[in-house]
């Protein structure tokens, strides 16, 4: 067990830490109102309804209902034990703190297996790393790296290595250290020969780049050929650690800049990322050899709304960067493309023309969509050719007609009116009859801008409630405010129990809360709530809009619905108990039930 950290030690981590600044490492907040809002971390969306309050220090999701402190942010999104998100958020607020987390503690939500695949990863990415600059056996792999333009800083960086030229040196190396070979090949550094069951090292005589997830840990491995053996490129297999669809290469050491840049540049392959990265270009991340797929463009879209493309300048990559150009458009982002010439790839563009010219003439000079979408539809086309020409126009037209902002529409439909001396009242009229004819098409309906995230909060906090349920989440948001409230709460009540039982469990923390001597704090008293469901509920209550200037009379009413619920669950039950007492011919008994009923529904109405 690791030990215990002092209460006062937490208090101080707590108040020190701004929960915008934890959360902003995660997700990107946009400032609304006095809120902070962004794209959940806890489940899949495409507009925001994670709001973050700088006033409360608490967060809240309008959709999936996560809620929390900074401390429980870090506890779900990372797996982290509260041990472990108190060191980390000490470590962010430099507050020394003399507490050794065991690693029996920190690897309580991690499998040994899992554990044992990530550490061979590891332990192998140094091995390699050592082979390729402090060998002779690396040497051939290190000259090729130099002469291929790699220099030794981006090398160390990405702790490229080199696997050695054998069948069985991995394989001896491993079963030395105690991990078991089967499960080594199912982390996929390892090949089980099928003749013989026998174990043999899957890369051999390769350049090593290893591959992290999002939070650091590498996962797999990509070697490169020395020369033009095939494959090219030899990736890890997929395993329980390392999907290609989920991975994006250098997330983790990019995902500070996207976020100071306030945009990720993405790239085909990992050899771009790295050499666009040695030309200043620190913002960079790479799918891993496949097509951009909806779980890329999740995990981009949670850092940033504003991404560059900058694929390859031949075809395929022209295509691919249409591709993507449409995906990343479709979940909000704002796409510019970088348009390489003479289809060069990114790492062949920095070795002929050098750093600058890639940052200033390609990056910065990326294109917007429409005008990269116009260059796309002119590819294969024979302009001068007026069936072909006709064609291109109206593939534009078609395009414009998506653009939402009418400044942007008129503005493309006088480039082509002058390209091509065509009265821009006839794009017009041709512009709007595509437009009705798309809207006809489909069932759904024209792409409009994203609601703001403080209307969703006012649609959530004004779900259909009954009027007790409203009461008691009113009088509850009130008394976290107010310890003198609670008190009063407590004296109206006289005994009587809120009608919700998450309500009532809400109620008693809270009371338990005071009692143990804290003042109104909603980021302290989540903390003292020890059941997640109950925390969730809390940062639903207290992002609720509420009046300051509560007076007595709102005191009353709130109170006046709660009891009266419960005397409306009597009168129910007293209804029943007559129409039994009038089957068992007891006339008396009724009527003595109908006389209680009656007094009931009197006191309703004081």
């Amino acid at each position: 067990m690791a030990e215990r950290i002092p209460e006062e030690k937490i208090d101080q981590i707590r108040n020190s830490v701004d929960i915008v600044d934890v959360i902003g490492d995660y997700v990107n907040l946009t400032k609304q109102g006095r809120n902070y809002f962004g794209l959940c971390p806890f489940h899949g969306e495409n507009t925001p309804s994670f709001s973050v309050s700088p006033d409360k220090q608490i967060y809240h999701c309008f959709g999936c209902h996560a809620g929390g402190n900074a401390f429980s942010f870090l506890m779900d999104l990372e797996g982290f034990s509260f041990q472990e998100a108190v060191v980390n958020l000490a470590k962010q607020a430099n507050i020394p703190i003399d507490i050794d987390v065991s690693s029996q503690d920190k690897n309580v939500k991690q499998s040994p297996e899992l554990q044992q695949m990530y550490d061979a990863h590891e332990l192998l990415c140094k091995f390699y790393h050592h082979l390729l600059v402090n060998t002779k056996d690396g040497q051939e792999a290190l000259e090729y790296l130099l002469k291929r333009g790699f220099t030794m800083e981006s090398i160390e960086k990405y702790k490229i290595g080199y696997s050695l030229n054998s069948w069985d040196f991995v394989c001896k190396f491993l079963q030395k250290r105690k991990f078991p070979l089967d499960l080594m090949e199912r982390a996929g550094l390892l090949i089980k020969r099928e003749r013989d069951s026998n174990f043999f090292d899957r890369f051999r005589h390769r350049i090593m780049f290893p591959i992290h997830n999002e939070k650091g840990n590498i996962i797999a491995f990509s070697g490169r050929s020395l020369g033009e053996e095939d494959p090219k490129y030899l990736n890890s297999p997929e395993t329980v650690i390392f999907n290609k669809s989920k991975t994006v290469f250098n997330f983790n050491r990019a995902k500070k800049h996207i976020k100071k840049e306030q945009r990720a540049v993405l790239f085909e392959g990992f050899a771009d990322v790295i050499a666009a990265d040695g030309a200043g270009v620190i913002n960079g991340i790479a799918t891993m050899g496949t097509s951009i797929t909806e779980e890329h463009v999740q995990l981009i879209r949670k850092s940033t709304d504003h991404v560059t493309i900058c694929y390859d300048g031949d075809k395929a990559g022209i295509q691919a960067a249409n591709r993507a150009l449409d995906m990343l458009q479709s979940v909000g982002c704002n796409v510019r493309i970088a348009w390489l010439p003479e289809e060069l790839d990114p790492d062949d563009y920095i070795k002929e023309y050098g750093a600058e010219k890639f940052k200033n003439e390609v990056i910065e000079a990326s294109l917007t969509y429409m005008s990269f979408k116009m260059r796309y539809l002119r590819l294969g086309k024979r302009l001068n050719d007026e069936g072909e020409r006709l064609r291109y126009i109206e593939e534009v037209l078609t395009e414009i007609s998506r653009l939402t902002k009418a400044v942007e529409r008129d503005h493309y439909l006088r480039q082509i009116a002058n390209e091509f001396s065509i009265s821009l009242d006839a794009l017009q009229q041709q512009q709007k009859q595509i437009f009705y004819s798309m809207q006809k098409n489909t069932k759904n309906q024209p792409q409009s801008l994203p609601p703001e995230p403080f209307l969703l909060q006012q649609k959530s906090n004004s779900v259909l409630r009954p009027a007790f349920q409203n009461a008691e989440r009113m009088l509850l948001a009130h008394m976290m405010n107010n310890q003198d409230m609670t008190l009063k709460v407590q004296e109206m009540l006289g005994g009587n129990e809120f009608n919700v039982d998450e309500h009532q469990a809400i109620y008693t923390y809270l009371l338990a809360y005071y009692e143990s001597g804290h003042v109104p704090d909603t980021s302290n008293f989540m903390q003292f709530i020890k059941d997640k469901e109950l925390r969730h509920i809390v940062a639903d209550i207290v992002m609720m809009p509420i009046n300051e200037d509560f007076t007595e009379k709102e005191l009353s009413d709130y109170i006046k619905h709660v009891l009266n619920h419960q005397k409306m669950i009597k009168i129910k039950e007293k209804i029943q108990d007559e129409k039994e007492a009038e089957r068992q011919k007891d006339y008396t008994k009724a009527a003595l039930i109908a006389m209680e009923i009656l007094q009931l529904r009197k006191s309703l109405e004081k």
